[in-house]
Order: structure tokens, then sequence, then C-alpha cells
């Protein structure tokens, strides 16, 4: 039987499902994959209650910028989701502060709301303004995807004093797939052209700080196929296979890492996340991991869960010992 692909929802311009394709062996994986639509469904009634609670809390949400006003490169056409973007969550208030750009779940072929907007608010809440990122998924493959996360860097560094950000504690976030490419930007970054025209590509890419969660870390054995063929194509090439790998990748200037995961993911294994802090470790760059016994995937904010929710306060901790949080 031949793979099937499924297309995504989309709401407002944003995709909201996670495309994939199902093949005669990859039936366990797409179950495991659908958990990730399923608990957004699952948590939507605590995500509207905690959204609440976060709205309360002082943000100043900002109206949503293009990266590149006069079309992104690589555009194979002029829709939404042709337009990479950044949503501004402020915390009101004089002198800069720390920011994370958020990115969202989603197997690159979507973006899942819950991973978004709600992220953003809580770290609103413990006085980290943010940023989501609307990045280009599936047609588009690598590097159109890292390339976008770069130019978000980019851009709030060159933004900084509009924004009321400190370029130099500038994080990024990612869940999921999401996480893949918060971990591309951390470990494949580059200074920025001195010389460049633009004056925001004369920034850098690297991120102060990355935050990754259930993320899809390696394309080896351990690899979430879908995200992997979105990515890169049904026939990755074997170089650049190895080089999104990100364990092998990472170098002694890859920023502090927090990361979180749960043993029993059956999309995205916990292997992921150990592959990558041991490899933090090898390289001496500092690093928090939390494993939770149970808990699936796709959690986001995981507020049904007393357990796994413990992970915003652990992060909001780190935060605040990076001081990127104030105490």
């Amino acid at each position: 039987m031949p793979g099937r692909k499924r297309e995504p929802a989309v709401e407002g311009g944003h995709a909201m499902a996670c495309p994939y394709v199902v093949g005669p062996q990859e039936e366990g994986e797409h179950a495991a994959m659908m958990s990730h639509l399923i608990v957004s469904v699952a948590v939507a009634v605590s995500l509207v209650l905690a959204s609440a609670a976060w709205a309360a809390e002082p943000t100043e949400k900002l109206p949503t910028v293009l990266l590149w006003p006069d079309g992104a490169p690589g555009a194979k056409g002029d829709g939404p989701e042709d337009k990479p973007r950044l949503t501004p969550y402020l915390v009101p208030g004089d002198g800069a502060r720390a920011c994370v750009i958020v990115c969202p779940g989603g197997g690159y072929g979507g973006r899942a709301p819950h991973e978004g907007e709600p992220i953003a608010r809580w770290l609103n809440s413990v006085g980290v303004s943010a940023f989501v990122l609307d990045y280009r998924v599936s047609p588009y493959r690598h590097p159109i995807p890292l390339g976008d996360a770069q130019r978000a860097i980019r851009t709030v560094r060159a933004k900084a004093s509009e924004w009321r950000i400190d370029p130099k504690r500038v994080g990024i976030l990612g869940f999921s797939a999401g996480g893949h490419l918060a971990g591309s930007a951390a470990t494949l970054f580059d200074d920025g052209q001195v010389d460049a025209a633009d004056l925001i590509d004369r920034q850098s890419s690297r991120p102060d700080a990355a935050i990754l969660c259930y993320a899809v870390l390696t394309f080896g054995d351990f690899r979430h196929d879908g995200s992997m063929r979105n990515l890169l194509g049904p026939e990755p090439d074997p170089a650049l296979r190895e080089k999104l790998s990100l364990e092998k990748s990472v170098t002694d200037r890859t920023p502090p890492t927090f990361l979180w995961h749960t043993s029993d993911d059956g999309a995205v294994p916990v292997e992921n996340a150990l592959l990558f802090a041991a490899a933090l470790r090898k390289h001496k760059v500092l690093f928090a991991l939390h494993v939770f016994p149970h808990g699936g995937h796709g959690m986001g904010l995981a507020t049904g869960d007393k357990t796994v929710s413990q992970w915003t306060a652990l992060c909001a901790e780190w935060l605040q010992g990076l001081g990127f949080a104030p105490k």
C-alpha cells in the first residue's frame, strides 16, 4: 500500500496539524505521532483556564512582524505560509529585558498552537519577553526553517532598542520538531556579516540560551522519521542527515541548554535528549536535563499533569540562574 500524506488544517493562515507520510513500516510511528494532536485536544480546557491567568499578567502583544517584509528568500508563493513572521509578547516597563523566541512543534509539517502563544505568556509571567516564530514548514526543506530561525534571532537583536530587549540575552525554545529547529539554531550559527547591506544580517544568529522540550535532536537510530523526511525529503543525503543529527554538531560555543523529556515518549524517544546532553557534557557546556517517568509526547505546558508540569518552575529557576529572569 503506497504511503499517504495528511494535509494540515489551516486556521487564520496558521498550519495546525502535523502532516507526515504513513507507510507500511510506519503505522506504529503514525499512531504515536497522533498523540501529539490528541494531547492538543486533551489539554484544551486546562489551557483556556491557564491562559486566562497568564492574560492577567502584564503583557504587551504587538502586531506580527514579517522577517522579510519584501519577500522571504526561497518563497514558493505569496500566501501566509510563505511569509515567516514573529509575534512579540513583551513585558512592559523600562529597561532592557531578556527574551526567548518560541518555536512550536509539528513534525516540520505544521505548528501546534498550544506550543506557541501559551508558552509566550508563561514566559511573560516569569518576567521574560517572548516572540512566537511562525517558521516555514513542509513543503519547505532545509535550510529554509533554519534560515527563518536565524533571521528571527538577528531581527530581535537588530530591533533590541525598539522592543526593550537586551541583545546579549536572546534565547530560543522549541518543542518536538520545533526543538530540532531551536537545537539547530543553537549549534549551526554564525556571527553575522559585518559588511552586509542588510543591517539585520550583520547580527549574530547565535542564541544565548536554548530550551529543548521533548525535542527531535537526532536523525540516527532514535530519529523521528516523519520530521526528518519533512525537513530533508524522502531520501535524505547521508552527509546532511549526519550534520542535522545535532548531538554531532555540539561545540564549546553551544549555549547553555535546558532539556526535558518523558521516558515513555512513544513518538520521539528520550534518547534524543540523552544523546544531546552527553554531547553537551563532552564539550563542557552547561546544561540541565529533566526526564519525567510518564507523560508521552506533545504536552506543552502539561497543565493537566502535576508531575510533568513541574518543568515550567524548573525552567524558570534555570532562567533566573542565567540572569534571564528576575529573581
